[in-house]
């Protein structure tokens, strides 16, 4: 990992995969499917896609293509974007049923006394004249006590995600990890019987929802402070992939860089019998306001925001010799992940009314 990094699989960090809610996810599938409606999984989700994005200039010099939400996007004061992948991180292949697939986070601020949780967003880049996207709202299956099937939302920021095999990882910041088996994506029925279904309040009116299946829960040794997974990326440059986090931080916190082992065959981050995964390495020498990190045949590109007002900034390198380009993001940026085929970066940025999503060419910035 560089000047900073220690070597080994114990630092005294380390995530706990939590039991599998596999019980309630199915008996929620089981009651939507017997309403009209249940699993669908992200097929499900393309072939329904009910909003337009739109191709527009990008205000930073590292921006080749970008594009815009739709004008109520734009503007939520609510919904507010946060992490980035792609159907590239998959692993097999670059595309999902012949699409080329950007898929966001969105963590929900409190207004009027709700905070609706998280949601991720499937976007379809296939044809940059018609981008088409839908929002997938992430959630807690759970049976009430009637016994009805109902929901509650999954409340993390969701500052980074990573699709691989069938799963999708959410970064919870101190929580953890969330971690998602994207077959589980269900519509929820408009009609038809409803009454095995709880009150409702948890589904805030979105037509498809995607329910927890563990997570990986963060946990430290005495005398060492918590990590917190403010965003997650995929690093392919060795054998095996590895799962990138590191976090946020202003102030003189912490901004520690690690990687975990992902087994290839699952897909799943590698954990001992006891069900811990540990940190292949870790660095100390993260930058102060990065907001996203992945790694490029053992270069790391790191996203870093300055405020509501100023762009941001690119760091390349390596933990404790990164070299910064000054200001060539856009104001707000977040989340960053590579795209192998286009040789391509690809970030977005949070503020309402400069929100975007693009594209960078990753060899300039080497």
């Amino acid at each position: 990992m560089g000047p900073g990094a220690r070597p080994g699989t114990h630092h005294g960090i380390h995530l706990v995969r939590s039991v599998e809610r596999a019980d309630e996810v199915d008996a929620l599938a089981a009651t939507l499917d017997a309403a009209g409606d249940g699993r669908v999984g992200v097929s499900g989700v393309l072939g329904d896609l009910n909003r337009t994005a739109s191709v527009v200039p990008v205000p930073a010099s590292a921006a080749r293509w970008g594009f815009r939400w739709d004008e109520q996007d734009e503007r939520s004061e609510w919904w507010w974007p946060q992490g980035i992948t792609t159907s590239a991180d998959r692993g097999a292949g670059e595309e999902y049923d012949g699409r080329r697939i950007v898929c966001t986070s969105w963590y929900s601020q409190e207004v009027e006394g709700r905070n609706l949780g998280s949601r991720i967003t499937f976007v379809d880049v296939s044809d940059s004249a018609h981008l088409r996207y839908r929002h997938v709202l992430l959630v807690e299956a759970y049976r009430d006590p009637v016994g009805a099937h109902d929901v509650r939302p999954v409340k993390v920021h969701a500052g980074g995600i990573v699709w691989h095999g069938d799963h999708l990882y959410v970064a919870g910041t101190s929580r953890g990890i969330s971690t998602f088996h994207l077959d589980d994506i269900m519509r929820v029925p408009r009609g038809g019987d409803r009454s095995r279904l709880g009150t409702g309040k948890g589904w805030f009116g979105y037509r498809y929802v995607l329910p927890v299946r563990f997570t990986y829960d963060g946990v430290a040794a005495d005398g060492f402070e918590k990590m917190r997974y403010s965003f997650l990326s995929l690093d392919r440059s060795g054998p095996e992939p590895r799962m990138v986090a590191g976090e946020y931080a202003r102030h003189g916190l912490s901004t520690r860089l690690v990687d975990f082992a992902i087994d290839p065959a699952t897909s799943l981050l590698r954990v001992s019998d006891e069900g811990h995964a540990r940190p292949l390495s870790l660095s100390n020498d993260g930058v102060e306001g990065m907001q996203g990190a992945t790694v490029v045949g053992g270069t790391w590109f790191v996203t870093a925001s300055a405020g509501r007002f100023l762009r941001g900034s690119l760091y390349v390198g390596r933990p404790g010799a990164f070299r910064r380009r000054r200001w060539v993001l856009p104001v707000g940026v977040e989340d960053i992940t590579y795209w192998p085929s286009r040789d391509e970066l690809w970030s977005l940025s949070e503020y309402p009314d400069r929100r975007y999503v693009f594209a960078m060419d990753r060899p300039r910035w080497v």
